[in-house]
């Protein structure tokens, strides 16, 4: 059953249009505040936010129909979306709410839901409240409606927590870290926690101004960050995305380290501690061939998922597994935290190269990946171009020719109007033709 407004990662849509404007936000706060009131027994829900401006706008239109629903607002201003994820645990609040797009642009923006344990909402639950929402079968009540309350002290709630998932022996003295938090959710929090580990941090991207998170910096742009690891001799680069639930490292010379060669960083040496829950590592159908084969060598298993890191999370729960995540790096450590934290995996990373007498770039290149090629080609609304007869017989010669030897994996994208074209292969240049002839064809729809 197919969902109206709920995508890969909650709602996401561009500020003040569709689903992201402040008239729906408040009819989506009440039948949502109206789905938990029924199946709870406490009324409390915490709203945390990134830095775009439109956060303003959407969390006083939340507010506004959480409180009429009969709901208790807690706001906790801006926080990385891993901190709202803790904070609605610890806080014993029915339901968290991030006010974020993550790594997209300024102008656009998103609501992701947390339930009770911290985890993110089931499909079933949303398809609950997507129903409620369309019968608007949900009444005010003038005299029960909520209060808000602002929590100032939470994110030093998430700093201290995010210290103490760093063993007690490891301090980051000696360590030159340039951090980018991309001007977005982790600007304060994450500079503090690296410094009070002991770190020399350079850090960059913590001057929001309410349009520039994203841009030219954070995850999904290191270059600026590579850059600044090279003029000041930094050992090791952190960057962040906007809501700082994912994490690239860079090494010493500003080389990318993916979330692939992370998490079989920290499959290897988890599983060699012992620390690694049936020898068993999460990720999704997008993780690179070379990881599985070097999992494989080692006697790790790989799991793999649906893309989006909630799939993952779900996998990880339903088999006691306790780490996974995803090539763009999203790495959930739920030993430490209920989605993916860049913050919380860059600091195991930051431990590890600590205790090592290696560099960042030998230490973080544990496998040699397959060559893999990923192309976004936007279509138009209303169209279906993996329906399009040429598009299929496109896909279908390109898997024929690479057969088992490589794989072709394409699928829209759940967070905008695009179709991702992934292709492996051990041949970069064959690869790259069929990926350019797949993509041609979906222009053409």
């Amino acid at each position: 059953m197919s969902r109206t407004y709920f995508g890969t990662d909650g709602i996401r849509g561009r500020a003040g249009t569709g689903a992201m404007t402040a008239a729906f936000m408040v009819d989506l706060a009440i039948a949502v505040g109206t789905y938990f009131k029924a199946n709870a027994q406490t009324r409390r829900v915490v709203i945390g936010k990134d830095t775009r401006r439109s956060g303003y706008m959407l969390e006083n239109a939340l507010t506004a129909g959480f409180t009429a629903a009969g709901m208790d607002v807690f706001a906790l201003g801006p926080l990385p979306t891993p901190a709202v994820g803790l904070l609605t645990h610890s806080m014993r609040a029915v339901l968290g709410v991030m006010i974020s797009a993550s790594h997209n642009p300024h102008y656009d923006n998103g609501i992701k839901f947390f339930g009770p344990d911290g985890f993110k909402l089931s499909d079933q639950i949303e398809h609950e409240i997507e129903a409620l929402l369309a019968s608007r079968a949900f009444d005010v009540d003038p005299d029960h409606i909520g209060r808000v309350t602002r929590v100032n002290e939470a994110p030093s709630r998430y700093v201290e927590y995010a210290k103490t998932t760093v063993p007690d022996r490891v301090r980051l003295h000696g360590l030159k870290v340039v951090l980018d938090c991309a001007n977005g959710a982790a600007y304060r929090a994450a500079p503090k926690v690296l410094w009070e580990l002991g770190a020399e941090v350079i850090a960059m991207g913590v001057s929001p101004d309410g349009y520039n998170i994203n841009k030219g910096c954070g995850s999904t742009s290191p270059e600026a960050a590579a850059q600044l690891i090279r003029d000041t001799g930094a050992d090791i680069g952190i960057c962040l995305d906007g809501d700082a639930d994912r994490i690239i490292v860079l090494d010493e010379t500003g080389a990318v380290v993916d979330g692939d060669q992370i998490m079989a960083l920290l499959a290897g040496r988890w599983a060699a501690a012992g620390r690694l829950n049936h020898n068993t590592l999460v990720s999704t159908v997008m993780s690179n061939l070379g990881l599985e084969n070097h999992l494989a060598a080692q006697g790790i298993t790989l799991v793999r998922t649906d893309v989006g890191d909630r799939y993952v999370v779900q996998a990880m729960r339903d088999g006691g597994f306790n780490l996974g995540g995803e090539q763009s790096g999203h790495i959930v450590l739920t030993d430490h935290a209920t989605t993916g934290d860049g913050l919380v995996a860059g600091l195991q990373v930051l431990a590890m190269l600590k205790d090592s007498d290696e560099p960042a770039s030998r230490l973080t290149q544990v496998f040699t990946p397959v060559p893999q090629i990923l192309e976004n080609v936007r279509y138009a609304p209303g169209t279906d171009p993996l329906k399009d007869a040429a598009v299929q017989d496109a896909i279908a010669a390109g898997e024929a020719e690479l057969g088992r030897e490589g794989r072709l994996l394409i699928r829209k994208s759940g967070t905008e109007p695009l179709i991702r074209v992934m292709g492996e292969g051990p041949d970069r240049n064959d690869l790259a033709r069929i990926i350019r002839t797949i993509c041609d064809k979906v222009s053409a729809v």
